[in-house]
């Protein structure tokens, strides 16, 4: 910032010149109009001296003229310029008054309209965080500044519930929602927070949150892992064993999540033995082949000389109807460019969140300077294509990105 307040001080220098100079003027202007009284004054005393001389008889006639006449030429080459004086004088205040309530009025006007903390917040987003409350600060800051973001209130819900701030995270969760609709995977986050900020209570608001989820996806992954949570600590182990089951086959074979969940699934079993009920399988369902997409990102040559060498480039997948941010993603910059990548559910943000868990998606690469993925300078997007195809697709950034 401090190159920035440099330039606004020698612009204000400037602009003060322009108001200052015409009071200095004016000051010069003051003095010869005080010069120009005093000559006038004594004008008139000479005036008086010659009228008293001539009275005593001591100046003839001829020679009173000739004083008189000596008098008013020196007076008029002394007042030469004396109306210039008087002209500069009027309002020479207002300047002054302009000149301190000119950079006042700039100043609040920035602050009220001004975007420094987003040319901070810019600066800061270049470099990688050393905490994660100084990446939590950062995501405070952003959705502060850009609060239509629907990913950055959802990445900020994420950081909170990593912080184990689920009410905090629940917040976040619901702006995510206005902005960025009623997806059934953000309903998920959003009740997950939910219960774990209630203590672990399937509150109404909790059990509406996950139906309304599954209604739509009925295999939203976090809805299905939460309502296996609140059966298995609420004693309905059969509940547990159903979504959980339910679960398990949405994710791929070599998930590390598997396991933990078998091992849910095992105990609610043993439970249910234990009191004599019989246990209800649920039905299985081959788990999903994961998906993969090749890209081949070029920048259009109307661009290269826009552009730096280091600037980051976002290649990205998101869901054509589904949550807004991003499924899959890798990080390049335009030096990489033209550049061929493979976007796989091993390149997903969140496990949640994964490539095969979508049927279309739209392919986007973006050139951003500030390192902030979310938005950027320059923008190429693909139409909606198939998670399952092969043929390599050409993604080309050539437009404004008006994020």
């Amino acid at each position: 910032m401090i190159d920035f307040w440099l330039a606004a001080g020698l612009l204000l220098l400037v602009a003060l010149a322009f108001l200052l100079i015409p009071v200095l003027r004016g000051r010069k202007a003051q003095t010869e109009e005080d010069r120009t009284s005093l000559n006038v004054a004594l004008y008139q005393e000479r005036l008086d001296e010659l009228d008293s001389q001539h009275a005593a008889g001591t100046l003839t006639a001829e020679q009173f003229e000739a004083g008189r006449a000596e008098a008013a030429r020196e007076l008029l080459a002394d007042t030469e310029g004396a109306d210039n004086g008087r002209v500069s004088r009027l309002g020479k205040a207002l300047p002054l008054v302009v000149a301190i309530l000119v950079p006042a009025l700039g100043f609040g006007l920035y602050l009220h309209w001004g975007a420094s903390s987003k040319v901070e917040l810019a600066r800061e987003l270049r470099e990688q965080p050393r905490s994660i409350e100084e990446m939590t600060s950062r995501l405070e800051r952003m959705v502060e500044a850009q609060p239509e973001s629907a990913e950055g209130w959802y990445f900020l819900g994420r950081t909170y519930m990593a912080q184990d701030r689920p009410a905090d995270a629940a917040r976040a969760y619901e702006q995510a929602v206005k902005r960025g609709g009623r997806e059934p995977e953000l309903l998920g986050q959003w009740a997950q927070a939910l219960y774990f900020a209630s203590q672990k209570k399937l509150t109404p608001e909790v059990k509406a949150l996950t139906e309304e989820a599954l209604k739509a996806d009925p295999n939203e992954i976090t809805s299905l892992g939460l309502l296996g949570i609140a059966g298995f600590e609420e004693g309905r182990f059969q509940d547990a064993i159903t979504y959980w089951g339910r679960l398990i086959t949405q994710l791929p074979a070599d998930d590390p999540s598997r396991g933990a969940l078998q091992g849910g699934i095992d105990k609610a079993r043993e439970k249910l033995k234990e009191s004599g009920v019989a246990v209800e399988e649920p039905a299985t369902a081959p788990a999903p082949t994961g998906a993969q997409l090749k890209v081949h990102v070029d920048l259009a040559a109307s661009l290269k000389d826009k552009v730096q060498p280091g600037d980051s480039v976002f290649i990205f997948a998101r869901a054509t109807s589904g949550p807004p941010m991003p499924l899959a993603v890798k990080r390049m910059t335009v030096a990489d460019l033209p550049v061929e990548v493979s976007l796989s559910d091993a390149d997903a943000m969140m496990p949640q969140l994964k490539l095969s868990n979508f049927p279309q998606v739209q392919l986007v690469a973006r050139i951003s300077r500030s390192g902030n993925a979310t938005a950027g300078e320059w923008i190429g997007s693909s139409s909606p294509l198939s998670t399952g195809t092969s043929d390599t697709q050409r993604l080309t950034i050539d437009s404004p990105d008006k994020k």
